[in-house]
């Protein structure tokens, strides 16, 4: 499916990248807002299958609103969040988004119960699964194109970077190979693919931040959604910001490197997210990310300022 979203013209609509709710609106016709769910999963770098303790950086608490509440049945969820989010947005449609832990960790027939439950509601329009690249077998990879068949669904892997040294550093438990045999083993299927990225890892160079982005771009896969690495209480990298061991990025500094980062990917693929956030009492660093909205003007200003649109440099990545 990647490539099939070049007719759309975001740059008309006064952008500088190809965002998530230009794509929405196009394949909805309307605005759609996602519902983070909690399916009840863990991980396997938690539980001891590949490691202990999950990632440096992972507070499920912080990194999810559905993780914040009492985990009660899908229906529940979906009305309250249905609720909430019509409180701040004017949407009638939604997307069932089973976010936090690994949500392809678990047997075939909880994964059937909790998407058939998400999907019964009418203003549920599709789903995305949040997951890991070691988590995804074939016999799951056909589940999930058997429900693409009849409705939308992205799965979302986290990737992070395409190096085995930072993927060390956080305690992933696998390797750049696991996400090359992912993403080579969901060409071709119903559904869309879209990849977490994050940028900042302790030790990673601009030029090794780049090649993930080109790794990206050959990928061609249809959405990324960037993050900054960023600290929440009740985790490793909390402690090592606060020591000093780990320096976080400044804004500016962030923004430049982004900036860099689209102009390397192709204009059609959608960017879900460019930078990541928690709730300010579990925040420790950095205070910026908390300012969606000065990010969003910020990185517009460094882009006209160059007169760059994303996917200016992505014939370099194909030659």
């Amino acid at each position: 499916m990647a490539g099939s979203n070049q007719d759309i013209d975001w740059k008309a609509l006064g952008h500088r990248y190809f965002p998530l709710k230009v794509y929405y609106q196009h394949l909805f016709g309307t605005r759609v807002q996602k519902i983070s769910l909690d399916g009840g999963f863990t991980c396997p770098n938690v539980d001891g299958t590949v490691a202990t303790g999950g990632c440096t950086f992972c507070d499920n608490k912080a990194f999810s609103p559905s993780r914040r509440v009492r985990r009660d049945a899908i229906q529940s969820q979906i009305e309250r969040g249905i609720t909430g989010l019509r409180r701040r947005y004017d949407s009638e449609k939604f997307i069932a988004y089973f976010q936090p832990a690994t949500n392809t960790y678990g047997p075939l027939d909880k994964l059937r119960i909790l998407w058939d439950t998400a999907l019964e509601d009418e203003r549920v329009v599709g789903l995305i699964i949040g997951t890991r690249p070691d988590c995804v077998p074939d016999d799951v990879l056909d589940l999930v194109d058997e429900y693409a068949e009849n409705t939308y669904v992205s799965l979302e892997l986290g990737v992070q970077t395409i190096h085995n040294a930072s993927l060390d550093w956080m305690n992933r438990g696998h390797h750049h190979d696991a996400a090359v045999d992912a993403i080579q083993r969901c060409q071709g299927r119903n559904f869309e693919l879209s990849l977490h990225i994050m940028l900042g890892l302790p030790g990673e160079t601009h030029a090794m931040m780049m090649d993930t982005a080109r790794q990206v771009a050959e990928w061609n896969v249809e959405g990324v959604k960037i993050h900054n690495l960023y600290a929440v209480e009740r985790t490793k990298l909390a402690d090592q910001v606060r020591s000093g061991e780990v320096k976080l990025m400044e804004m500016d500094e962030y923004l430049e490197v982004l900036a860099d980062f689209l102009e390397l990917l192709p204009p059609w693929m959608v960017i879900e997210r460019i930078s990541g956030d928690a709730p300010p009492t579990n925040l420790v660093a950095p205070d910026w990310c908390l300012g969606k909205g000065t990010i969003i003007q910020t990185l517009k200003d460094i882009m006209q300022q160059r007169d760059s649109y994303q996917g200016d440099a992505f014939s370099v990545v194909k030659s």
